[in-house]
């Protein structure tokens, strides 16, 4: 967090909407950005992300309902226009392939720590948009929005978001293929005001992935060797595992974990205490049935890693130890928090904040910092600079 803090400010501001802990916003000061200001309206999250927040940084704890984009003018000191890249992640558990998706659009029902209609949000975000009159947007969803009957409601949002005079194309990333051990994938729309005559621009997958092998040093590392001496699996060509910041590209933090490998069986959380193991419940006699890598025949979110593949999706309801969700590839048991950083992309040094679950839900809401660094950082490098050196901004 330290180097990521020190990084110097690339010219550009950016401005972030259903923030959440700060995933999101800690991609894009990866990539240089300054995030003038953010909006989170769930308590539990909003202290996380102040606990990692920039001091330049404004948090509006409103609902999104009741901010306009005269507000963010005013907190930010930018008038209409000047902004340069608007972000948003509305909440997408109405569109998610996980839940009851229709049968639970247009009601107000529990959303983290509160209660909120959330398939609607979108349109508040798309409404800020055209109040705030950015040079660029990225709104980011679930992947479930673009399959069954949802897509109609993508093909409304898209209307909305045109609307304001943008160019807008959206298209589906899976952070696995932008330098994060963790198979996520997400529907990002990419925006870019029509007066500057330029195209949204998306990150080219990289050539290689991360694994749960490469973010967890408790695994038994692989030998770097290119000489084909040696069995399959025993190879990697990969580089080191790293965060990508600032212009100059990869650095030398990992996003390992940096505490030695407790000896023996884990059976507890280190940073809450909280006991993790899950061998006295039924997922835990299913989870020894499910190969790793694999999924729980009897409970369909129940998930074991493997060391040899990104891990599976992290879900926000992951962290309680009784349901199904993502599971340690050799215990019965949930992941430490730190190695939940790890597999998210974050930071081994992001402050969580609440209970086990709590700071569990933040990391399975969030998107992965590293992931949000490449998107931001391709905005950088083929919209705003090309712009600023033609003279347009």
């Amino acid at each position: 967090m330290e180097e990521i803090r020190a990084l110097p400010w690339n010219g550009f501001t950016a401005a972030s909407t259903f923030s959440g802990c700060g995933g999101s916003s800690l991609g894009y000061r990866m990539a240089s950005f300054r995030v003038r200001w953010a909006s989170e309206f769930i308590p539990a999250a909003q202290d996380t992300y102040r606990a990692n927040a920039a001091a330049y940084t404004v948090l509006d704890t409103r609902d999104i309902r009741e901010v306009t984009g005269a507000d963010i003018c005013a907190a930010t000191g930018l008038a209409v226009g000047e902004l340069d890249l608007y972000d948003g992640s509305p909440p997408c558990a109405a569109f998610s392939t996980m839940g009851k998706r229709e049968a639970g659009w247009g009601t107000v029902k529990a959303y983290s720590d509160t209660h909120q209609r959330v398939d609607d949000l979108f349109f508040e975000y798309a409404r800020v948009l055209s109040e705030l009159q950015p040079r660029t947007f990225v709104a980011e969803n679930v992947s479930g929005l673009v399959k069954g009957t949802a897509k109609g409601m993508f093909l409304e949002i898209l209307s909305a978001l045109k609307a304001p005079g943008y160019r807008v194309a959206a298209r589906l990333l899976d952070a696995s293929r932008l330098g994060v051990p963790q198979s996520r994938q997400r529907l990002i729309f990419m925006g870019v005001r029509e007066d500057l005559n330029m195209e949204p621009a998306f990150p080219a997958p990289l050539p290689y992935q991360y694994t749960v092998r490469d973010a967890l040093p408790a695994v038994p590392r692989l030998v770097h060797d290119t000489s084909g001496a040696r069995g399959q699996g025993d190879v990697t060509d990969r580089p080191s595992p790293a965060i990508t910041v600032g212009v100059g590209g990869m650095n030398s933090r990992h996003f390992q974990v940096h505490d030695p490998a407790p000896a023996g069986e884990v059976t507890h959380d280190p940073e809450t205490g909280k006991d993790i193991t899950i061998s006295r419940y039924a997922i835990g006699e299913a989870w020894r049935d499910t190969p790793p890598g694999g999924s729980s025949e009897r409970f369909f979110s129940l998930k074991r890693l493997s060391p040899d593949r990104p891990a599976q999706t992290i879900s926000a309801e992951g962290g309680h130890v009784t349901k199904a969700g993502v599971t340690h590839y050799a215990e019965a048991r949930k992941l430490t928090l730190q190695e939940l950083r790890a597999i998210g992309g974050f930071p081994p040094d992001f402050e969580l904040t609440g209970t086990y679950e709590q700071r569990w839900e933040r990391i399975g809401r969030a998107v992965p910092p590293v992931m949000m660094s490449h998107i931001a950082a391709t905005v950088r490098d083929q919209v705003l600079i090309p712009l600023r050196e033609r003279g347009v901004i």
